[in-house]
């Protein structure tokens, strides 16, 4: 069971998992409209699938006033992390809750299949300083370097490299719109940017920052 209460204004990391640890996107299709959630969920207004516009073209569909803000994100084959800030009573709570359900209800007709998809209780920890603000950024897009080096967090990098051109071609994360300066991707839509500090002012600084983080390992 959560135990924590959401404040307004403040920043969270929320993060869940399938239940069982099982995959929760099984092609590019499924990151997609994961991530389209993520656009159109955060919003007062009543998610209708049908009325979603295809593809990935945010722009052309008014949600209306956001409850929450998303600084970053980051789908991974059995779980993902979002890190929000509480932006109305209630926002992260709601948006949760219509993420989850709209795509347990898209993954499970596509799939054929009942019940439940997620973790019954999403897991949230509080952002209570800068520097584990700033961390998260680090974290959070830093996670899908486990695809290529499972075991870097323990023993360390094998090849940085790798994981530096890995992470500059996933789609499935904020990274690249935190990491390409002269390039907006739709998936960029999902971000407000503003509303969290200003850490990075360049690209650069972003990636260095990032894969600084690379040479620390657990004790």
């Amino acid at each position: 069971m959560r135990k924590i209460s959401f404040e307004l204004n403040e920043f969270y990391h929320i993060y869940n998992r399938g239940v069982e640890k099982r995959l929760l996107y099984m092609d590019k299709l499924d990151h997609e409209r994961f991530i389209k959630l993520l656009f159109f969920c955060n919003s007062l207004k009543r998610v209708n699938i049908r009325d979603l516009p295809k593809g990935l073209a945010f722009v052309e569909f008014n949600r209306g006033e956001t409850i929450v803000d998303i600084g970053a994100y980051c789908l991974m084959p059995n779980h993902f992390h979002i890190l929000v800030r509480e932006k109305t009573e209630n926002g992260i709570s709601t948006f949760i809750q219509k993420l989850l359900t709209g795509y347990t209800m898209y993954f499970n007709a596509k799939n054929k299949r009942k019940g439940r998809l997620f973790e019954s209780t999403f897991q949230a920890v509080h952002a209570n300083s800068d520097e584990y603000l700033k961390y998260l950024f680090a974290y959070i897009h830093l996670n899908p370097a486990k695809l290529v080096d499972p075991t870097w967090k323990e023993v360390g990098v094998k090849s940085e490299a790798k994981i530096n051109e890995f992470l500059n071609n996933y789609q499935f994360s904020s990274f690249l719109d935190y990491s390409i300066s002269d390039t907006e991707r739709d998936y960029s839509q999902v971000l407000s940017k503003k509303a969290f500090p200003h850490y990075f002012t360049t690209s650069d600084e972003f990636q260095s920052n990032i894969f600084d983080w690379l040479n620390y390992t657990k004790a």
